[in-house]
Parts: C-alpha cells; structure tokens; sequence
C-alpha cells in the first residue's frame, strides 16, 4: 500500500516545489494541504492494516480452502459412486474434466441440441406462430422427396459439388505455391504474411456479403468476357455452372487460402534444411527436392488445410445459394398472422447440404491419405 501512495506523494512534493517557486503564500498554503493528505493516509492506512486486512485475510482463506475442499470432496463422491480406486492420474482426470465442464454444456445446450432439433424437424411439416411457438406434424421423408423433386434445389446442389471440386484443389495448389515461396529467405517475410491473411480479417462477418453485392469478389473483364458464353453454349449446365462460378469468384476463391498457406508454412519451417543440402550434394534439382522431400513433409497437413476450405466455403451465404435458399423457406409466411412456414423444409435442406459437405470431405482426405500409403 506504502508503494502505490508513492507516485502520489511525488506529484504533491513536484507541485509544492512550483507553488514555492511562484510564491510563498500559496506554497504555505498548499504545504498544509499537503500535509493533511499524507497525514489523513497514514490514519487510513494503520487502521487498515489493524482492522481490515485480518478481515480480508480470513475471507480469502476460507474461500480457497473451502473450495478446495469441496472439490476434494467432489471427488471422492464421484469415484465412490462409480466404484473405483482413486489415483492420482484418475484425480487429474476429474480436475480437467471440470475445467471443460462448462464448454461441454455450452457445446451440448447450443451445438449439440440443435443439430439434433433440427434432424427432427426436418421430418416434420413445422411452422412456427408467436402465440404458440413451433408447431410440428410428422410427414415422414416428404421434404426430402419435395428437395428431391425440386427443379430449383437440383441444379444448385450439383454446383456446389462442382463448386467444391473445382475450387478446393485450386486453393491447395496456390496456398502450397505461396506457402513454398514465403518460406523461402526473402525480405520482408512478415510483411507478405500479412498481405495474404488479410483477406481473412476482412472477409468475416457482413463485410463480405457487402463486398460481394458490389462485385468486389470477381474479375469483371471475365464476367463481361466472351468466355462464359461459351462455355454456357458448349458445355452442359453441370459442368458450365461450376466453371461459371469458378470464373467469376476467382478473388473470392483466392480469399480463402489464407489460413491454409499458415498451415502449410508452419509444416514448411519444421523441415530440417540438413535434408535439402544433403539433397543439394546428391545432384537433385529445386523440382526433384520439391516432389521428393517438401510435398511428402507436409502431405498431412493437406487434410487439415481441405477440411478447413470446405468448411469456410460452405458456410458462405452466396445470393441465392443453397443457405439463403434455406433462409427463405424457413422465413415464408403471413406476417398478419404471425405464422412462418417452412422450418422442416429448411431442417432438410440444411441435412443434405451437411451430408453433402461430409461426402466432398471424406473423399478429399480420403483421396489425400491413400496418396500417401502407396508412397
């Protein structure tokens, strides 16, 4: 307490050494000010040692050793419970356990409980009223089928499959490039790591949705090129849709390699550059160390880097996409009765475009893991 009073007691003495510069009726005068303050601290500070501190002392004492007690005691109720010798690494267990408890229920109340929610209403007809809530009626795999049937959900799940085959090698391919020319000895390393994550900062939140109402996202010398007529005319709508896309957000598809190119760059550092001059001595190429001993090195990490591609495009809201579509089915109604239809049709297509996501993944990492066994 003694210590934070005396950057105080240096400004009084630095303004009573001006007053007694100016003159000495002030200085006299803010003197006794002075030294009323100090005294007035002094009073204040023995009567807290004395009266106060004893008091806070036992409050922290009783509140660490009661909680650790009871925490104690947590533990030996619920292993006496479950019937097992207690150990020392069972009881470490427990204390991490309670360190992840409150995550754990978050995750089950807000992740878990919906996911499942909506799995059940997606085989319900389910409207909502503000009188009554969500009002559900068993149809069985009717959405299904209807999306199934659906002349307007077809065509734009089949262009995010195409979307996502086309787009996801292509963001690989680049952020290895990138990854494998930053790791090299160049100036200003920081600098260009920044420039290329910082689409990552920007494209969060509405930032990007706004930037792509105003065609921030695409090339347009390419949308008002002859090249999308084309491939329009010559090609079919499954192959010409996702090409067309591919085109057209070829920056928006460039946005999103920020973090695999981090990804990649940590597996690059972590390669011991013993193994590129013993490589260098044996006569092999930039190529040949390259597909020999860099590509292998972090051939793991490409599975991290597609789930995280797939992932990031897929939760991208797209005008008239497959989530906005979602959207707008689960928002249709009569305002004047306060009534919103759609919400198992919503549930159901939000289901397929999962399963969809969880397929494209598993093969890219499948496709990725048995590359690497035949090696």
């Amino acid at each position: 307490m003694k210590k934070v009073f005396k950057p105080i007691k240096t400004v009084l003495n630095s303004i009573s050494s001006f007053f007694k510069m100016i003159g000495s009726s002030i200085h006299k005068g803010f003197a006794w000010i002075k030294k009323h303050i100090i005294k007035g601290y002094d009073l204040w500070y023995d009567w807290h040692i004395r009266k106060v501190e004893p008091i806070l002392a036992k409050i922290r004492y009783a509140l660490t050793h009661n909680f650790l007690y009871r925490v104690d005691g947590l533990t030996h109720i619920y292993f006496s419970f479950i019937k097992i010798k207690v150990t020392r690494k069972r009881r470490e267990s427990f204390y991490g356990y309670m360190f992840i408890l409150l995550w754990l229920v978050g995750f089950l109340i807000f992740t878990l409980y919906p996911m499942f929610y909506s799995l059940y209403l997606s085989f319900h007809e389910a409207y909502y009223r503000l009188e009554s809530g969500v009002v559900t009626t068993f149809i069985g795999f009717r959405n299904y089928i209807n999306i199934a049937r659906s002349q307007f959900l077809l065509p734009l799940f089949g262009s995010y499959i195409g979307k996502m085959f086309v787009s996801v090698p292509l963001v690989v391919v680049f952020s290895i490039l990138i990854a494998v020319l930053i790791n090299n000895p160049i100036k200003l390393k920081g600098f260009w790591r920044t420039i290329f994550f910082l689409p990552v900062v920007i494209s969060t939140g509405p930032v990007i949705q706004e930037l792509t109402n105003q065609n921030a996202t695409s090339l347009p010398s390419l949308q008002n090129s002859e090249i999308l007529s084309y491939i329009s005319r010559n090609l079919g709508d499954w192959i010409a849709d996702p090409l067309e896309l591919l085109l057209t957000s070829m920056l928006l598809i460039l946005w999103y390699a920020g973090i695999p190119i981090l990804i990649f760059l940590a597996g690059l550092q972590k390669i011991d550059n013993s193994i590129y001059e013993a490589a260098s001595i044996d006569g092999a190429s930039p190529w040949d160390r390259f597909w020999k001993i860099t590509l292998p090195s972090i051939s793991p990490l490409i599975s991290v880097a597609v789930i995280y591609i797939v992932v990031s495009m897929s939760l991208f809201v797209e005008p008239m996409g497959i989530l906005d579509q979602a959207r707008i089915h689960m928002l249709v109604g009569a305002p004047d009765d306060n009534r919103w239809n759609g919400y198992g049709y919503a549930a159901a297509i939000a289901w397929i475009y999962f399963l969809l996501m969880v397929i494209i993944m598993a093969i890219f990492v499948g496709a990725v893991t048995l590359k690497r066994r035949e090696k």
